[in-house]
């Protein structure tokens, strides 16, 4: 059985932040109630969708997150509940985050089973900084087939400072750079150039073919503390 793969251009990993009551977290907020809108769009500009993100509960130094991905028409996609909680100097990611839309979608009455490594923020982040990888690998099952994914989050570095200006406001931001590389049926490659603010998170989001082209591209546009 042939099973088609739209590849996402913006995966749920993607950063949001608010400043940390506990002081635990830079760039993920731990505060219940903070809600943030990054808006996802295609290579020419247009409108691909919307992903929402939600701090559900907080507990000690575990924060738990709700996001809800919709389409550019407002359709439901899907959504995912996972875990972010405060380790070291920094944060551990869930690795469930990088699963994205478009994968839960093509999958969604499909059993998934997932194991991985989460993906960790440091508080502090300066420019020549080199930052662990991360990964999830996928078994899904169509029975009686098995069939086998994986999406690897490697070669993540800081670049360096810039400002940029969204819909939600201009910020003062430190450029991280990653290569992700996935296996669904065929191998792909994508490079990001995420944008992110102290006491805010991502603000701004690009992904590229490895040959340099955009595909695509996000930004923050709302944010309710």
């Amino acid at each position: 059985m042939k099973v088609k793969i739209y590849l996402t251009v913006v995966f749920v990993f993607i950063f949001i932040g608010a400043k940390s009551q506990n002081n635990c977290s830079t760039y993920y907020p731990f505060k219940k109630g903070v809600e943030v809108e990054i808006t996802n769009y295609d290579k020419k500009g247009k409108n691909s969708g919307v992903v929402s993100h939600l701090v559900k509960d907080v507990k000690d130094n575990v924060a738990v997150f709700v996001t809800n991905m919709k389409d550019e028409k407002g359709k439901h996609i899907s959504e995912i509940e996972y875990n972010v909680e405060c380790v070291n100097d920094g944060v551990s990611v869930d690795f469930k985050s990088l699963i994205s839309g478009d994968i839960l979608k093509q999958y969604k009455d499909m059993e998934i089973n997932m194991t991985g490594t989460n993906l960790s923020i440091p508080n502090k982040l300066i420019a020549g900084q080199e930052l662990p990888d991360a990964k999830v690998n996928m078994e899904i099952i169509i029975t009686p087939i098995k069939m086998k994914s994986s999406i690897n989050i490697i070669d993540r570095k800081v670049e360096g400072k810039e400002t940029i200006t969204t819909p939600a406001g201009t910020f003062d931001c430190v450029v991280i750079t990653n290569k992700t590389e996935m296996k669904m049926g065929i191998k792909s490659t994508m490079i990001s150039k995420q944008w992110l603010s102290v006491g805010i998170g991502m603000v701004k989001n690009e992904n590229f073919n490895k040959k340099g082209k955009l595909i695509g591209y996000s930004v923050l546009t709302n944010l309710k503390k």
